[in-house]
């Protein structure tokens, strides 16, 4: 232990993984020293199916998708932890085992973890009412599980205790806000509004989707149905004028809900642009785990992931991609801006760009695979099969 209020914790992540023959061992240590406090906890939402992520997420849950070397929920974690936050509450449904078998009870990553398991979807409040028998503590702190932020968690916790707010909101800055719904809030800070997608937003402010709760009120929400946050909960609270507060500001936020924003979230992680205390390795152009081999003559650069035991022959190119175990790159092939899934081929000669290849999957050599092409897991292409040019 350090000094009062401060607490120094170390431990032992064993990642274990199949291999031909037998079981391969990984173990990381880690050692850290945060100020912990027990006045908040964290929930996570991770219960959708991240069905616009197909087909990487027929075989896993969205945020246990490997990102930047480590599942997603990993580098949330670690904010969390490092803003000193010890009980975490995940929420979870689709594949629910995935998280207890990698998670466990949390020790490992340095936090406390209790999991609620949603038997059919209750829509964002639902959720996160559903959660509410596993709180201690009188403030809790929501995250959506598939956002990618910059937030300063102690920053929009204390803006939260200033304000003597029920509910806080995230509200992140965008460039054009007509793709999301705005909320303008006033020189105080209360939140005025929610308001739908328009062409013409009053204000270019955002809902992140990071809330924290005044525990009395998340326990108001409505239990054992659907209900959603945001076109529920949030306008019934400021119909019946409850202190609703906006936290603004224009730190990196991302919404990892496409295929390009997963690896572009991925990208920015390695690169150092986004942050995360999971790395597997120092920031910088590209994570190669363990047992993977890329050829001297070939490139991976631009933020790229290769998982355990990739495989990429000379004369290739991955450039801000990620690719997952046991992959197999073939002789100049070019890979970008894309996802390739575990244990795929991808032939001689092939581009991959703007593209997911799933689980499995053959693809053979001098195909082209462009502009958000998706390749299901176990599927085969021959040869030349799928151009975009009139290239021979």
């Amino acid at each position: 232990m350090g000094a009062p209020g401060r607490c120094r914790i170390s431990g032992l992540l064993h990642n274990r993984r199949t291999k031909p023959g037998g079981w391969v061992e990984q173990i990381m240590i880690w050692e850290y020293e945060v100020s912990m406090r027990s006045d908040v906890d964290a929930v996570v939402l991770v219960g959708g199916r991240g069905t616009r992520l197909r087909p990487l997420t027929l075989s896993a849950a969205k945020p246990m998708l490997p990102t930047a070397g480590v599942p997603f929920l990993e580098h949330l974690l670690s904010r969390i932890r490092a803003a000193g936050i010890g009980h975490v509450v995940l929420g979870t449904s689709y594949r629910a085992e995935t998280f207890t078998d990698y998670f466990g009870d949390g020790a490992a990553f340095g936090v406390d973890i209790d999991y609620v398991v949603e038997d059919t979807p209750l829509g964002t409040g639902g959720a996160i009412r559903n959660v509410a028998d596993k709180l201690r503590a009188d403030t809790a702190i929501v995250f959506n599980g598939d956002i990618l932020s910059g937030l300063d968690l102690s920053e929009v916790l204390d803006s939260h205790q200033e304000w003597s707010a029920d509910v806080t909101l995230h509200l992140v800055k965008v460039p054009d806000a007509r793709a999301f719904g705005s909320v303008p809030t006033g020189p105080d800070g209360r939140v005025q509004a929610f308001l739908e997608k328009t062409e013409t937003p009053p204000t270019d402010q955002i809902n992140a989707g990071c809330y924290v709760f005044r525990r009395s009120v998340l326990e108001s929400i409505p239990a054992g149905r659907v209900v959603s946050v945001e076109r529920e909960t949030f306008p019934g609270l400021l119909a019946s004028g409850a202190r609703v507060f906006g936290h603004v500001d224009s730190s990196y936020w991302l919404d990892l809900g496409t295929p390009a924003a997963f690896v572009r979230g991925s990208a920015d992680l390695v690169t150092g642009i986004a942050p995360t205390g999971a790395l597997p390795g120092p920031a910088g152009s590209a994570i190669i785990l363990p047992g993977a081999h890329v050829a001297p003559d070939s490139a991976v650069i631009g933020g790229s992931t290769l998982g355990r035991d990739v495989r990429v022959a000379g004369a290739a190119v991955v450039d801000g991609s990620v690719v997952f175990d046991g992959a197999d790159i073939g002789v100049g092939v070019r890979i970008t801006r894309s996802a390739v899934g575990a244990s795929a081929r991808i032939g001689a000669g092939t581009v991959v760009c703007d593209a997911v290849i799933g689980d499995n999957a053959d693809v053979g050599a001098d195909n082209e695979l462009t502009s958000g092409v998706r390749v299901w897991p176990d599927v085969h292409i021959p040869p030349g099969s799928v151009r975009f040019s009139a290239d021979s």
